[in-house]
């Protein structure tokens, strides 16, 4: 039986899509690592508890099919700040994230990076 949902896993990762916008962050290179790591032994895993395997398959399949979005409808593909699904994919895009962390920092803190070759937690050491 645990060839079975071995194989079902796989074949969920294969399916599952993976951003390049989300370096580090994607769901889908999340789900790859967590079934290696799961399935050590591939079809040969001895699972523990193969309830709670299945009901973890089942709602990752739930969400990979978009089932609650198909059951429950939206008049309006926004929210209620009016930003599209693109607008936020954008935002969350690892480059864009990177560029609003560097903003963030202050002054002082992008001299010191600028000018020190070292960083400034090794200064502390």
């Amino acid at each position: 039986m645990a060839a079975t949902r071995y194989r079902r896993f796989l074949k969920l990762c294969e399916e599952w899509p993976v951003e390049e916008t989300k370096r580090q962050r994607d769901m889908g290179v999340f789900l790859r690592q967590r079934v290696a790591q799961a399935f050590r032994e591939g079809e040969n895993t001895q699972i523990a508890d193969p309830e709670t395997c299945d009901q973890m398959y089942e709602s990752l399949v739930r969400i990979h099919t978009n089932y609650y979005k198909n059951k429950y409808p939206r008049l309006k593909d926004t929210s209620f700040t009016g930003v599209t699904v693109e607008d936020c994919k954008m935002i969350l895009a690892t480059d864009i994230l990177k560029q609003m962390e560097d903003m963030k920092k202050g002054t002082w803190k992008k001299l010191r990076e600028k000018f020190y070759a070292k960083k400034p937690e090794e200064d502390s050491k």
